[in-house]
């Protein structure tokens, strides 16, 4: 993606290098972020001390609608985390390739019948979704439920910020909530072989965890296992529209995409920014911090930062090493980031395997989304014929 040029994601490149050039950290005159840091190196220093820059929610925001975990410090945030993150080891992650090839396969087959395929929500919205939900222990017949329950909670934009939509977004939230509450009942009553029925035996230092700590759980798990994966392959399209010589690489040698993948996830942070509130006094960037001052890290700055990528704006499917921060870093990096990875690479080999000639349909909307919480593409529509 070259600096100035258009694409369906409108990311502000010539402002953010300004801000890089000019301004290691910026104070900002209005709520709800006191500074906004768009370098890497700052980005990297905050992410990574979580003594003095918290991840809890801002004031008066709506991000308690997402789990608690993600704004939670030490020490009880590391206790949290290891018991979760048993469902996502090296070898757990590595178990579910057949059953993700499986689904995008189905996917594709339907598609190649119909003629034309809405990658974003024929594939990208199910696959992460049946997955995530399979692992949870969710009975497949509510996968229609989650999708528009998230999608309500995570695609709120400026224009969106009304009472109305604050009400609709309480709402979802109430009602995702309810729903797995009564999901931990049945699976209290009946366990099985899943995430929810060994979360509700977990202990930490022999304790159980409380229902509100288990739902939050469940949650996370749905959201961020959901749209951040969906929107990683739908912003996966976008670059392959921008850059057909990328796609010519990787069907000579599929072996790139996991390589891909990473710089997809640099040029198109499905997550744009994360929020700090300072703990304590502390100077950054020659800046001096407040406690109590909030700050807002630009991945999507930081990841086109030239003192840390060379020839940052080149998308290169062969970019080694790529040290992005779009799964985040520190002790909140993604805890789904493998299966992220893996679903996101089988399904782009699949599609560029299987549908050697796919183009958008180019007057069908694309719905961007660009904002504090998300950037992706709410359709893309392709023509499929099968190779």
């Amino acid at each position: 993606m070259q600096a100035g040029s258009r694409s369906l994601i409108a990311i502000p490149h010539d402002w953010f290098r300004q801000m890089r050039a000019t301004n290691r950290l910026y104070f900002n005159q209005r709520p709800p972020f006191n500074w906004s840091i768009f370098r890497y190196a700052e980005a990297l220093h905050v992410l990574n001390h979580p003594d003095i820059f918290s991840s809890a929610p801002l004031p008066g925001s709506m991000q308690p609608t997402l789990p608690s975990i993600l704004g939670m410090d030490e020490p009880r945030h590391h206790k949290l985390r290891a018991l979760v993150s048993r469902a996502f080891t090296p070898q757990m992650v590595n178990s579910l390739t057949p059953r993700i090839s499986k689904v995008v396969n189905d996917i594709l087959d339907t598609a190649c019948e119909k003629g034309e395929l809405d990658v974003v929500q024929d594939l990208a919205y199910p696959l992460p979704l049946t997955i995530i939900a399979e692992l949870i222990g969710v009975p497949s017949e509510e996968y229609a439920l989650f999708h528009r329950w998230s999608s309500v909670l995570v695609s709120a934009t400026a224009e969106e910020a009304s009472q109305a939509r604050s009400e609709d977004r309480l709402q979802a939230l109430r009602s995702l909530r309810s729903y797995f509450a009564h999901q931990l009942d049945a699976h209290r009553r009946c366990p099985g072989e899943d995430l929810m029925s060994s979360l509700l035996g977990a202990e930490i230092e022999g304790e159980r965890l409380s229902d509100e700590e288990l739902i939050d759980f469940c949650q996370l798990l749905l959201i961020a296992g959901h749209e951040t994966t969906a929107n990683l392959i739908g912003n996966a399209m976008v670059c392959f529209e921008e850059h057909p010589e990328a796609v010519a690489q990787l069907r000579k040698d599929p072996s790139l995409m996991p390589r891909a993948v990473e710089e997809i996830l640099r040029c198109y942070p499905s997550v744009p920014g994360i929020s700090r509130v300072a703990l304590q006094p502390a100077t950054l960037g020659g800046q001096q911090i407040e406690a109590g001052q909030t700050m807002h890290i630009s991945i999507a700055s930081a990841n086109y930062d030239e003192a840390q990528f060379p020839d940052p704006y080149h998308f290169d499917v062969r970019r080694d090493p790529n040290r992005h921060l779009s799964f985040g870093h520190g002790i909140h990096y993604c805890l789904g980031a493998p299966l992220a990875r893996l679903e996101a690479s089988t399904a782009l080999i699949l599609l560029l395997w299987r549908l050697k000639h796919m183009q958008r349909i180019p007057d069908r909307p694309v719905g961007a989304v660009n904002n504090f919480l998300t950037y992706g593409v709410r359709h893309y529509w392709i023509g499929c014929r099968p190779s």
